[in-house]
């Protein structure tokens, strides 16, 4: 017994913990409780704005006699406001709580879908205290920041082949040299039909100025069918791509892609210059990289 707890001592010196991962404590114990408590505290107002502007927006629509777009915009304007103000609220309490296993938690709910600086929350993450941090849910955070690190804005943008609806293998390395926007949808997401009006409008006006964009669907297997529909109804003129593979679309799993619409806008070298451009944000990037002057060239 006592060489096996001298074993064990020499091993915690060297290493520093006896496993790179510790089991995550657990959450419905008194001191946990009591951090959820804290936090939900600190957003209890924020939380409420939400609610609020998301049953304002539902009954709205619910009103009408079929669904339309009209106040979407602002509506989601007003909800990206207001998840920014509970962002930054979430993450002063992490700073002031490194010791906190629920400031873990909380820091997952701020990385989100596609977080828009990994690199700052890489930082909060490595200032979380060693303990919180090689705990499961710890392990798994840190390798999330890191996938989504690999497709952040200034990385060059990973590369891939996939099928077009023909069969032909489509690379993304076709369109070096060109701007290009990889759109991640599917026939069956009712935002993403939404918003491809707009995204038909910027490829429209811009097509013939270095711009092209490359579509990726998730569709279901066996929906391929319905995939083409969907293109031909809503007019998109463009190359598409995809293994029917629903969420486990072996592009989407490359890019990170947990929710849809979403798409990353490349330039000619290769590299990501933006992510998640929806609605008028599109055009208004666009129109400051292709400007009407370099029409022709």
């Amino acid at each position: 017994m006592k060489l096996k707890l001298s074993a064990f001592l020499l091993a915690f010196t060297l290493t520093g913990s006896v496993f790179a991962q510790q089991n995550d404590p657990d959450v419905e114990s008194p001191v946990i409780k009591k951090q959820k408590e804290e936090l939900e505290a600190t957003l209890v107002a924020v939380n409420q704005k939400l609610a609020l502007s998301e049953k304002t927006y539902r009954e709205a629509q619910t009103k009408k006699v079929k669904y339309d777009t009209i106040g979407l915009g602002a509506w989601r304007a007003e909800m990206a406001r207001f998840k920014e103000e509970k962002n930054g609220l979430t993450l002063a309490f992490i700073k002031q709580h490194p010791d906190y296993f629920t400031s873990l938690l909380a820091l997952k709910d701020v990385i989100g879908a596609l977080p828009k600086d990994v690199q700052s929350l890489e930082k909060t993450f490595a200032k979380l205290d060693k303990n919180i941090q090689q705990t499961a849910t710890g392990v798994k955070t840190k390798a999330v920041l890191d996938k989504f690190d690999a497709v952040s804005i200034g990385r060059m943008a990973p590369g891939f082949s996939a099928p077009d609806t023909a069969g032909k293998t489509i690379n993304l390395s076709d369109f070096r040299g060109k701007y290009v926007l990889l759109d991640f949808w599917a026939s069956w997401c009712g935002p993403c039909r939404e918003e491809n009006p707009i995204v038909v409008k910027a490829y429209n006006t811009y097509k013939d100025r270095n711009f092209e964009i490359l579509s990726v669907s998730l569709d279901q297997p066996g929906k391929h069918d319905a995939w083409l529909k969907a293109i031909h109804d809503d007019q998109l003129n463009w190359k598409h791509v995809s293994d029917l593979k629903f969420w486990k679309n072996d592009v989407a799993q490359l890019y990170s892609v947990m929710s849809i619409p979403q798409n990353f806008l490349i330039d000619p070298n290769g590299k990501i210059i933006a992510a998640n451009l929806r609605g008028a944000e599109l055009a208004k990037k666009l129109a400051t990289l292709l400007p009407q002057s370099t029409q022709g060239k």
